[in-house]
């Protein structure tokens, strides 16, 4: 028997969908990325993509403690293609919004169900995504400064490749603790 309601079972299989196309949705963006020779932001979106397939796991893995088969989603296709790279930031910035808003309507009914154990589980994700959108954020607004043009996408790919390595050694320094 579920220790978990109908209804936080519906959110969480919804979830596992969200998480599942956002990282495809990265995948895509980074060979999007490749083709257009930004290799920084290749790497940016490899390892969003890896991060988000994390995120997915983890709900399957709770739910599986919590006495529930996940279910295995079907993903629709991305977007293959964008016009520019401040497309492609601003979709993300839309695609990040979305699972925030799904999370947050998880954390909703957990707390209107008194369901503390995915209450509980769900304040790491609501850390994550806010964190996420922050990052997003600082892309868009480095992208506005930088502006357009020829020389503006060398600048974008190198400032991302920055972020990114910052975050690698970031997550590496909370591992090794």
């Amino acid at each position: 028997m579920a220790d978990l309601s109908k209804n936080v079972i519906s959110l969480l299989n919804s979830q596992i969908l969200y998480e599942s196309y956002a990282s495809n949705f990265y995948l895509a963006l980074a060979y999007w990325c490749d083709c257009q020779g930004l290799k920084g932001c290749k790497s940016f979106f490899m390892r969003q993509s890896d991060e988000e397939r994390v995120h997915m796991l983890k709900i399957y893995e709770y739910m599986s403690e919590m006495g529930v088969h996940p279910a295995t989603p079907s993903i629709e296709q991305p977007p293959q293609e964008y016009d520019k790279i401040q497309d492609v930031f601003q979709k993300v910035f839309e695609q990040e919004r979305k699972v925030t808003m799904a999370i947050h309507e998880i954390v909703r009914v957990s707390t209107l169900e008194n369901d503390y154990s995915t209450l509980n589980f769900m304040q790491w994700y609501i850390s994550e995504q806010r964190e996420e959108e922050a990052v997003i954020r600082d892309i868009i607004d480095k992208i506005k400064v930088i502006g357009e043009g020829g020389q503006s996408l060398y600048y974008i790919d190198k400032e991302v490749e920055k972020l990114n390595t910052a975050i690698v050694a970031a997550e590496g320094a909370e591992g090794a603790e």
